[in-house]
């Protein structure tokens, strides 16, 4: 029905961006911790009436393994510093110094001047808990403390779309590159 027809709508848009510049995704329930992003598969789609060759290209993304990822991310004890903190380096396996020079541990986030309280309510807007099945299984569930959580759900799509680009296997070298193009200063 509807999920459908959306696949074949986006797909078609995706198709003329260009792949290369877009993945359509869509989150899953529960923990895949082998590969938390599968695909792309190809979900069987029509659009105006047309069947498209091969259906709709889509990753699949296991959006619990993300969000845990996400919220130990943010339990790291970052060094003290007197000044503001460095861009960040997130994801990489050394983060910049902060002020003084100390070096971030790996998976520190960095946040932006701009964010607000809401922004910060929804970073943090669902929490994991254990819920037991009709049989007496129990299982871990992300549930929402709160309606909005958008800022959850941009940051697990956008560690999915790094993912998806293979950035977990970068080295330093094409991180440099990358700094280079965009006009960002680096430390030695």
């Amino acid at each position: 029905g509807g999920f459908v027809y959306l696949a074949a709508i986006l797909d078609a848009w995706s198709r003329k961006v260009g792949f290369e510049q877009v993945a359509p995704l869509k989150g899953l329930e529960g923990f895949n911790r082998s590969a938390p992003v599968s695909g792309p598969t190809y979900v069987d789609a029509t659009i105006g009436g047309k069947r498209l060759r091969r259906g709709a290209r889509l990753w699949s993304v296991a959006t619990a393994t993300f969000k845990a990822e996400t919220y130990r991310f943010l339990r790291i004890e970052r060094p003290s510093d007197e000044g503001e903190a460095e861009p960040s380096r997130q994801g990489r396996g050394v983060s910049p110094p902060n002020a003084l020079g100390v070096q971030y541990p790996p998976g520190t986030i960095h946040l932006p001047d701009w964010i607000d309280t809401e922004w910060l309510k929804q970073l943090v807007a669902e929490q994991l808990v254990t819920v037991r099945n009709k049989r007496g299984y129990a299982h871990p569930e992300w549930q929402k403390m709160r309606e909005r959580n958008e800022a959850l759900d941009c940051r697990v799509y956008a560690r999915a779309a790094a993912w998806i680009m293979g950035a977990d296997r970068w080295d330093e070298a094409t991180w440099r590159r990358l700094e280079e193009q965009a006009g960002v200063e680096t430390r030695p």
